[in-house]
């Protein structure tokens, strides 16, 4: 057996590992924690400000809540759910809420695109008209609902003022908000010229997205105005008009403010809404359970039948392409 021994003199070369290295982030993943950066805290002041007091509302909506320090809140389960839909006055406030809803939506609408077409247009003076129709929606709803109270008001009010001894409509006066219906009326009113200048602005921004080159080759076609706002403006309003009729419903079951000032849900609780209703329960008779209960059940009804809405409007624009 032969062995064989390195020559004298020669070195033995052993290879010399380097310390070793992760591999590189790849730009993805790069990406991807650049992109966690941004939305961790803003997920995070969502979950301490929105998320936690949703939690509490939820648990305390489940008990008999007692707010004195050192009270007992008894687990009641679902019971104040129960309480609430054998409950006649909160049957009544949502019965509010839906014709509030239903009166103003299709109303805030028409006459917001129907102002948004017309100052789309080469319009004198436009932007003025565009600055005053906006200018109710940046107001107070407390200043406009005092306002709102003092012209349908029943002595010296200027709506029963211009309908007695103007028009000579009625013989006397009208008790606006002391009625249910009428008081409706007012307070839709209201709703209605606050909110119309916000639907004009979205509609309008929405116009200004359709391509000048389509309205010129219609024209030429022949086409009237009538004929290329219903086949050219039209179609490119459809995604705009579902996310206003989403929103506008849900602002209009969410109605407050206006109720509370003009009315106070009164006379006898004929004019309550959801949220009017829940204030008075939580805040006037510390039942911070059942009112804690009347407003998951609203949001329930909001998340619903706004979710009926958007699958309608895709069902309809998927039938429509098709």
């Amino acid at each position: 057996m032969t062995t064989t021994t390195p020559a004298l003199g020669s070195v033995e070369h052993t290879p010399v590992r380097g310390p070793s290295r992760r591999p590189a982030l790849s730009a993805r993943g790069r990406a991807a924690i650049a992109g966690l950066t941004f939305i961790v805290p803003g997920f995070a002041l969502y979950a301490l400000i929105i998320g936690y007091p949703a939690v509490q509302a939820l648990l305390i909506s489940l008990r008999d809540y007692k707010i004195t320090p050192g009270a007992v809140s008894p687990w009641i389960g679902l019971d104040n759910y129960v309480r609430a839909f054998h409950d006649p006055v909160l049957g009544r406030a949502f019965v509010n809420a839906a014709v509030y809803m239903l009166a103003t939506v299709p109303t805030q609408m028409l006459i917001g695109l129907g102002l948004a077409v017309l100052l789309d247009t080469a319009l004198p003076g436009r932007t003025l008209f565009r600055v005053l129709f906006y200018l109710p929606v940046v107001t107070s709803w407390v200043i406009v609902s005092l306002l709102f109270q003092y012209l349908f008001a029943t002595d010296h009010g200027v709506v029963n003022w211009f309908l007695v001894d103007v028009l000579h409509v009625v013989g006397h006066p009208v008790n606006w908000l002391g009625q249910r219906w009428t008081a409706m009326v007012a307070i839709s009113a209201l709703g209605v010229w606050k909110g119309v200048g916000w639907s004009m602005l979205i509609f309008l921004a929405a116009l200004t997205g359709v391509p000048k080159e389509l309205h010129e080759a219609a024209a030429l076609d022949g086409a009237g105005a009538g004929r290329r706002f219903r086949h050219v403006s039209l179609p490119f309003l459809r995604g705009t008009a579902v996310t206003v009729l989403i929103l506008l419903v849900i602002g209009g079951f969410n109605v407050f403010t206006s109720v509370l000032l003009m009315t106070d849900g009164g006379p006898l609780d004929q004019t309550q809404v959801p949220l009017t209703y829940m204030y008075k329960q939580a805040f006037s008779y510390l039942d911070f359970g059942y009112g804690s209960a009347i407003s998951f059940l609203l949001t329930g009804l909001v998340l619903v039948v706004s979710g009926l809405q958007y699958w309608l409007a895709r069902r309809t624009a998927d039938g429509g392409a098709a």
